[in-house]
C-alpha cells in the first residue's frame, strides 16, 4: 500500500501510555511478567481505577498547541486491560474511554491513532502455543508460552477469534486512522495471522497506516527510544519517553530538557522520520506538569520554526553540514538546524545549487555568506557568517538558505 501522505507529512505525534498501571505507577504490563510486582497485586490496580479527572478535550488541545498532528493511544497493552467497553474478554475498565479520545483528536483535526498489543499476557487461550522452531527443552515465561508437551491448537484459534473480535470493534466504532502494534515478537507472522488481520482493518479503513510490528504489512519502521545513526531510507517514527518510562511512575523524575526534546526532533525530522513523543497520564487522566511545560515548548518552537518543519522533507546527508537540515518540497530551500552558539562562520560542504539569500528563521535577519575554493566539479564550501546574539534562539537556531534553482549536491571524491 502506498504511504499516506499526511505521515509523512506530520513530523510530531504524542504517544499516550495511559492503563491500570499509572494507579501505583508501576512499569506497565512488565512488572508482573517479570516478577516485579506480584500478579494479584498488579491486577488490583483495576478496582482502584478511577480516571476522574480524565478530559480528551484538554489532552488533544495540548497536543496541537504542541504541534503534532496525530496522537496515539493504548487501548490495550500486554496486561489485556481494554481501554474501552469490549464485549470480548473480562478484563476492561467498564466504560469507553476511547470514543471521546477519537473523537477530541478530530475536533482538532488530529490524525487518530491506537496502540494495541498483539500480546495478551493476562487472556486464559494465550499462553497455550510455542513461537515455532524453538527447541522442546526451551521455556519462556509462564505468561506467554506453555511447554512443548502442553500445546492447544484449538485454545490459540480461539485466542485469535478474541483479538480479532476486539479489533473488529476498535475499527468498527472509530475508524482510527493509524494502528501501532507491539508484541509481535511472542509469535510468528503466520500464528498473528498479519495479512488477514490486516485486511479486516483496512475492510473499515482502506488508509489505514500500520507500523512496522505488523511485520509484512507495516508501512514505516519503527525504532524506540534511540535516533538511528543512519537513518532508515522509508518513512519511519522514533517513539521516545520524556523521562524514563511510559506509562506513569511516580517515581520518574529524569526529564529530558526541552533542548535535548528539540535535538531529538530536528535530528529525526532531518532524517525524514517523525517524532512520537510519549506522555504517561496519571490514574486521574491528568498529564504531569514537566511533561506539560516540555510539549508547550516544544509547541512554540516549532510554531517559531515551523517553515522548516511541515512540507518539508529529509535534509542533507551526513558530511555536509554538522548539525541536522530539512529541505522545502520544491527542493528550493534549505534549512539549517544550529544547535549551539557558532564561534565563526557556518560551513555547507557539496552544494552545487548557488545560493541566492540566508536568512534567519524566526528573526528575518540576513546573513552574508560567500562560497570559498572549489576546482573543476569539485565545488567550494558555503561560508555564512555567524548570526548576532540577538538572533539565536536559547534551544536550537535555524537558517533558511533560499537557493537559486533545485538543491543539487556534489559527492564525489576530488580530483586525484
Amino acid at each position: 500500500m502506498p504511504m499516506q501522505p499526511w505521515f509523512t507529512d506530520a513530523k510530531l505525534g504524542i504517544f499516550v501510555h495511559w492503563g491500570i498501571y499509572a494507579v501505583d505507577g508501576v512499569q506497565e504490563s512488565w512488572s508482573f511478567y517479570d516478577d516485579i510486582v506480584p500478579h494479584d497485586r498488579y491486577m488490583s490496580q483495576l478496582e482502584r481505577f478511577t480516571g476522574a479527572k480524565y478530559d480528551p478535550r484538554a489532552w488533544a488541545d495540548l497536543f496541537a498547541r504542541a504541534g503534532a498532528r496525530y496522537a496515539v493511544l493504548t487501548t490495550r497493552h500486554h496486561d489485556g486491560v481494554a481501554l474501552w467497553d469490549t464485549e470480548f474478554g473480562d478484563l476492561n475498565l467498564g466504560k469507553d474511554y476511547i470514543g471521546p479520545y477519537a473523537e477530541a483528536l478530530r475536533e482538532k483535526d488530529l490524525k487518530v491513532g491506537f496502540y494495541y498489543s498483539h500480546s495478551d499476557w493476562n487472556h486464559p487461550d494465550y499462553a497455550t502455543t510455542r513461537k515455532p522452531g524453538r527447541p522442546p527443552e526451551q521455556e519462556d515465561n509462564r505468561y506467554s508460552e506453555c511447554s512443548a508437551e502442553d500445546e492447544d491448537l484449538a485454545a490459540w484459534k480461539r485466542f485469535i477469534a478474541y483479538r480479532d473480535g476486539q479489533i473488529r470493534e476498535l475499527s468498527s466504532r472509530y475508524r482510527p486512522d493509524l494502528m501501532w502494534f507491539d508484541g509481535e515478537w511472542d509469535r510468528s507472522e503466520e500464528q498473528w495471522r498479519i495479512p488477514e488481520l490486516a485486511a479486516l482493518i483496512r475492510s473499515y479503513n482502506p488508509d489505514v497506516v500500520f507500523n512496522a510490528r505488523m511485520l509484512s504489512e507495516g508501512d514505516y519502521a519503527t525504532p524506540e527510544q534511540g535516533a538511528p545513526i543512519e537513518p532508515p531510507s522509508g518513512p519511519w517514527e522514533l517513539c521516545l519517553t520524556i523521562n524514563d518510562s511510559w506509562g506513569y511512575q511516580h517515581q520518574d523524575h529524569n526529564h529530558k530538557s526541552l533542548t535535548q526534546l528539540i535535538r531529538y526532533f530536528t535530528e529525526t525530522i532531518g532524517g525524514g522520520g517523525n517524532l512520537l513523543l510519549d506522555v504517561g497520564p496519571m490514574e486521574d487522566g491528568t498529564i504531569p506538569q514537566p511533561q506539560v511545560e516540555r510539549l508547550e515548548g516544544l509547541g512554540e518552537w516549532i510554531a517559531k520554526h515551523a517553515e522548516a518543519v511541515y512540507g518539508t522533507v529529509r535534509g542533507l546527508p551526513a558530511g555536509h553540514h554538522y548539525g541536522p537540515s530539512t529541505l522545502s518540497a520544491d527542493g528550493r530551500t534549505l534549512y539549517l538546524t544550529l544547535f549551539d552558539i557558532p564561534r565563526a562562520e557556518i560551513g555547507v560542504r557539496g552544494l552545487a545549487t548557488p545560493v541566492r539569500k540566508v536568512t534567519v528563521l524566526g528573526t528575518g535577519t540576513d546573513l552574508a555568506h560567500r562560497v570559498v575554493g572549489g576546482l573543476h566539479e569539485a565545488v567550494g564550501v558555503l561560508w555564512i557568517d555567524p548570526p548576532a546574539e540577538a538572533d539565536l534562539d536559547p534551544h536550537a537556531t535555524v537558517l533558511a538558505v533560499e537557493l537559486d534553482g533545485e538543491l543539487e549536491l556534489y559527492r564525489g571524491a576530488g580530483r586525484f
